[in-house]
């Protein structure tokens, strides 16, 4: 059993540089790698995971998708705007065959974030007069 949790902490580690690598690389996932990595460290090392929600930079994301609030408009529309530039650096640069399937890709994961992953709104209290 105590293998299993070190496979979890190893493969939780991998995922949050992978995370924290997307950050700074457009086009490649940062969200996904971070929702893995908490779900490793979860199952790993209860404190490995409570340290990534309690960062002050991460956690929130993760924490976000977690409790089910999804992403703010604003991450939504940088997210397929980054995606989508870099969809089209990388068809300019492949063969039509790639090309096609690289734009396909791209389309299938614009429509995961536009329609699967939820919009994050603030509860807006109107006053009554």
């Amino acid at each position: 059993m105590r293998g299993i949790k070190i496979l979890y902490v190893i493969l939780g580690t991998i995922s949050l540089i992978t995370g924290i690598i997307g950050i700074i690389v457009p086009g490649l996932p940062t969200t996904i790698f971070l929702l893995f990595a908490a779900t490793m460290y979860f199952h790993g090392n209860k404190k490995f995971h409570d340290k990534l929600l309690a960062n002050k930079y991460l956690g929130k994301y993760i924490s976000d998708f977690q409790s089910g609030k999804g992403m703010s408009l604003k991450a939504k529309i940088y997210s397929i705007i980054t995606m989508w530039i870099m969809i089209s650096i990388s068809a300019y640069f492949a063969t039509y065959n790639l090309a096609m399937a690289i734009i396909i890709f791209g389309l299938i994961g614009t429509l995961c974030i536009l329609f699967l992953v939820p919009l994050y709104r603030k509860n807006r209290i109107k006053k009554q007069i």
